[in-house]
């Protein structure tokens, strides 16, 4: 019997049952049968301050009697331009513009476009990028464009989005400064095609849908050294990274360096609502006034400046100094290292944690056949993919819950079903 639901990324005819959730309270997901799951992976990252948050209820209940939506063409709201306000405030100085859209792709399509304008709009015209092996940006065409050809999710759509250079991600990098190999290869990509790069874009500190490979704040300081040095935008996706998952409200506030561009999206919302934002630089931002060619930035979504989603968007930025997340967010850290990082498995390649993210890479990815309803005996609601057995959870978690997350992965990575490589 064909589904009318078509789902993402699988394969409709061999696709399981979805599992049936009825509730969702903190960091449990209550499912039709009675059981009920730790979320250690936050509805794929976003649901930050878990589910049914009673400050973000009250505040979402609020504006839907007011009003849930309104085109920001002519029609201005509150929450739209407050939240642009917080925002500015949050993230360094040269960022003062927000530009608002309906997904984290869409955020980073927006950059993209705001990138290649502001060249045209220079009488410089740019239109290609530098992105990093194993980069995931989304699903959208530009953003496909920007993640790796050949190891990504997109290779079925090879030739329709624009081919863009690649230089290899360090993993890991300690103090890499401005000589390691990866740095002089990224340094002559640049060198050699400045004249049509209109940016670079990374996610700082970490690649997550990437196989959450780690780069440094030293790569991040190098990288926009060079960006400036050869004239090329540099663009921050911090969709995943942002609002406290590396540890600090944004990932760029380890390395101290700020992008032209920075897309967010995720947890900007806390899992309530779709909705993202792309800030820019005053020197981005001026290169659409009335002098220039063609002066008005073309993109609008529907959905932009949603005054649901931003009133939400406020709500959960109040909780992150009312209920102190970055705290709670060092003290899942502290718990990750103590419970990865001794783990010494054959079959288990690496363990790394950086705030709260947990990830175990093994050599093959068939150890991981079985892992996901062998957590679900055990209460855990986690979703492994390619090599990378991983958690994100919510930062509401507590040390007991964080510790059943824990010790169910590293059950896992002990069971006979890991150790023969098939599953259960």
């Amino acid at each position: 019997m064909s589904r009318k639901l078509w789902l993402p990324y699988a394969q409709m005819d061999t696709a399981p049952e979805l599992i049936r959730v009825t509730n969702a309270q903190g960091v449990y997901l209550h499912l039709d049968d009675g059981r009920k799951l730790i979320d250690g992976i936050s509805s794929w990252w976003s649901v930050i301050h878990g589910y049914s948050h009673p400050k973000i209820n009250a505040a979402a209940k609020d504006q839907i009697d007011r009003f849930s939506h309104m085109m920001l063409c002519g029609l201005g709201n509150d929450p739209a331009e407050l939240l642009a306000e917080r925002l500015v405030e949050m993230t360094p100085d040269p960022l003062q513009h927000v530009f608002f859209s309906d997904s984290g792709s869409v955020g980073v399509e927006v950059a993209m476009k705001m990138a290649i304008q502001y060249w045209g709009n220079k009488g410089t015209p740019k239109s290609r990028f530098l992105a990093f092996r194993n980069a995931y940006h989304g699903d959208t065409t530009a953003c496909m464009s920007v993640a790796d050809p050949s190891e990504g999710m997109h290779s079925t759509f090879r030739g329709l989005a624009p081919e863009q250079l690649f230089a290899p991600m360090p993993n890991d990098c300690g103090s890499c400064g401005g000589g390691c190999d990866h740095l002089v290869q990224v340094e002559s990509m640049l060198a050699a095609q400045a004249s049509e790069l209109a940016a670079v874009i990374i996610e700082p500190l970490i690649q997550c849908a990437g196989g959450f490979r780690r780069n440094s704040p030293e790569f991040l300081k190098s990288l926009r050294r060079l960006c400036d040095q050869y004239g090329v935008l540099l663009i921050f996706d911090e969709v995943a990274t942002g609002f406290g998952r590396t540890g600090t409200m944004f990932a760029l506030d380890q390395a101290q360096v700020c992008p032209d561009l920075l897309v967010l999206g995720k947890g900007l919302t806390c899992g309530y609502s779709a909705h993202a934002a792309t800030l820019a630089s005053r020197q981005i931002y001026a290169g659409f006034n009335p002098s220039t060619a063609s002066p008005a930035f073309m993109h609008g979504p529907t959905f932009m400046g949603n005054a649901l989603a931003c009133r939400i968007a406020l709500a959960g930025l109040d909780l992150f100094v009312e209920e102190n997340r970055l705290a709670s967010v060092a003290c899942t850290e502290n718990q990750l290292e103590r419970g990865l990082s001794n783990l010494s498995v054959e079959g288990v390649v690496d363990t790394r944690v950086l705030g709260a993210i947990g990830v175990i890479e093994v050599d093959d990815p068939k150890r991981l056949v079985g892992a996901q309803a062998f957590a679900m005996e055990r209460g855990v609601w986690i979703r492994p993919f390619e090599r990378y057995l991983y958690t994100m959870p919510p930062y509401v978690i507590t040390t007991q819950e964080m510790d059943r997350v824990i010790e169910t992965m590293r059950a896992w990575c002990e069971s006979d079903a890991f150790q023969s490589g098939v599953g259960t």
